[in-house]
């Protein structure tokens, strides 16, 4: 892909409006567009959920952004698109609105604000970072009546990124196939790190089936699918390579119907991460290797690799083009981490575009009742991803 290539621009550059001390003012109306979007619960699993949650961030960013998304419904699952500005080089925003919550849990652990740190489910992991997107192309002219030209841009909001985005997955790898750089608003690592590397993921669901049997008469009439899986989970877990930095994980197992039945069928999920193609190969290939000691039980192995490992090196480019705009900005220069945590990042560098990560939220408690925001930390986070936006679709290189 190739784009025209003006004047790169920099947080030095006189042009360059005071985008930290905008995003300051703004903080107030971030803050409550943050509580507005919290406010509603969204689990991957309730598509009724995630449609409601999707009218609600598409009538935010109708707002903010002055035009209304495209709304995508992919197998059932709600996804949102904005395209704005025209030529010059492209930037993917992808966000997600979908969290880990299960319905009902906004009744005890409410959105709030206290002493400076900001809570509530889905407020790290990522809804902080959404509202940050929208925010950073308003202090660009999104949405205004200045006649300022709005940067190229396209902001991508799924609805099943916690569950491995299964319907979204074509529509990532589109957008970032034709993007000069993605930023995903995924919150930051330890200390507001920006994430340049994560490792692959793979996702697992292990079925045995054997034969029910009443437990205390006739056992030896059954085919006990829990040991059978027993004997398949402690071989699963000797497929772990410490020191190569690749996990696998037997998770959640469900064996079995009542306490005095031989067991006709177990499941287990397995999660396994990985930083190269080839563990992650290697690891596929001992899953599906897999047989079970007795005869006549039955074995499935379902899913499979799902996000390939981002690697560091695609991002240095924008990660040091980050830290001279924080510098000139007035924050200080972001550091880097490579996590195991996977996120859409991983399909954007997996089709050679390049991405920076972990642009949002700085907290901590990810998927734990402890989920927390800094407060002090959103309007830099937010100037910071505005400056990036301009640099780069001013053309700024990102490889």
């Amino acid at each position: 892909m190739t784009h025209p290539t003006p004047p790169a621009a920099t947080a030095a550059d006189p042009s360059f409006p005071d985008l930290l001390a905008a995003a300051e003012s703004a903080l107030p109306a971030l803050l409550g567009a943050i509580g507005s979007v919290v406010g509603v619960e969204t689990p991957s699993a309730d598509l009724a959920a995630v449609a409601h949650g999707a009218e609600q961030v598409a009538a935010l960013g109708t707002g903010m952004l002055g035009i209304a998304p495209e709304t995508l419904t992919v197998d059932g699952c709600t996804h949102l698109r904005w395209r704005l500005g025209g030529s010059g080089p492209r930037v993917l925003i992808l966000c997600h609105q979908d969290t880990v919550w299960p319905l009902g849990t906004l009744e005890r652990l409410p959105f709030a604000i206290r002493d400076g740190v900001l809570t509530g489910p889905g407020s790290f992991d990522m809804k902080t970072g959404l509202v940050m997107a929208f925010h950073a192309l308003q202090l660009l002219g999104a949405g205004g009546s200045s006649g300022t030209e709005v940067p190229a841009v396209t902001v991508l909001v799924t609805g099943d990124e916690e569950i491995g985005s299964p319907t979204s997955r074509a529509l990532i790898e589109q957008e970032a196939s034709t993007a000069a750089a993605t930023f995903v608003l995924e919150a930051s690592g330890d200390g507001g790190r920006i994430k340049t590397g994560r490792k692959g993921v793979s996702m697992y669901q292990v079925t045995v089936t054997g034969r029910a049997s009443h437990a205390g008469l006739e056992p030896e009439k059954g085919i006990n699918a829990g040991v059978e899986l027993a004997r398949l989970i402690l071989q699963i877990e000797q497929f772990a390579d410490l020191a190569a930095g690749t996990s696998v994980v037997p998770t959640a197992a469900s064996i079995g119907t009542t306490g005095n039945t031989v067991p006709a069928s177990a499941t287990v999920s397995v999660d396994s991460r990985a930083w190269t193609v080839d563990e992650q190969h290697r690891v596929d290939a001992a899953m599906r290797a897999l047989r079970t000691a007795h005869p006549e039980a039955a074995l499935e192995i379902g899913g499979g690799i799902n996000r390939p490992p981002m690697d560091p090196a695609q991002a240095q480019p924008l990660f040091e083009l980050a830290g001279e705009l924080a510098v000139g900005l007035g924050l200080p220069a972001p550091q880097e981490i490579s996590v195991g945590g996977g996120s859409d990042g991983n399909f954007t560098a997996g089709v050679g575009c390049p991405t920076l990560d972990g642009l949002g939220a700085v907290g901590g408690g990810a998927h734990a009742d402890t989920e927390h925001v800094l407060v002090a930390e959103i309007a830099g986070r937010t100037a910071l991803l505005a400056a990036l936006i301009r640099s780069v679709c001013a053309g700024s290189p990102t490889r």
